[in-house]
């Protein structure tokens, strides 16, 4: 989760009792696999004293920060968050590399086009004939 972020910042205050997912994504984050996956990674807790709904702050490494309220979305939500945006911008950075052009663009009349399909019949039937085989084998 940790190699797609430059920056994690966990905002809650202690005696909250909405801070569960907070102190769950703290503790992913504090991992030592998370740390081995982006060493470079900031990992920072800011304790509050005020009522504001607990939250973390993620900046990717694009510099793109995000502000995700930690009130009502789980831990586990909030790591696929992340990494369905990590993605997303791995798959960005990939076609910018080849020189292609993002986001991709396709025509209007390539999406109306037909697909012809795959023959899947004759692989289902030579699957069936080999497990068969393999069967009729075993004593």
């Amino acid at each position: 989760m940790l190699k797609f972020l430059s920056k994690v910042r966990v905002e809650c205050n202690p005696l909250d009792p909405r801070k569960t997912a907070c102190m769950e994504l703290l503790a992913q984050c504090n991992a030592r696999k998370a740390k081995e996956s982006n060493p470079a990674c900031q990992v920072e807790m800011h304790r509050r004293t005020d009522d504001c709904p607990p939250q973390v702050v993620v900046t990717y490494l694009n510099g793109v920060e995000e502000a995700i309220d930690a009130t009502s979305t789980p831990a586990q939500a909030i790591r696929q968050r992340i990494l369905d945006r990590g993605q997303l911008l791995e798959t960005e950075q990939m076609f910018r590399e080849a020189g292609e052009s993002w986001p991709v663009v396709i025509p209007e009349v390539e999406l109306h086009q037909s697909f012809p399909g795959i023959k899947v019949a004759g692989i289902f039937n030579f699957i069936f004939s080999m497990a068969c085989s393999i069967v009729s084998h075993i004593p």
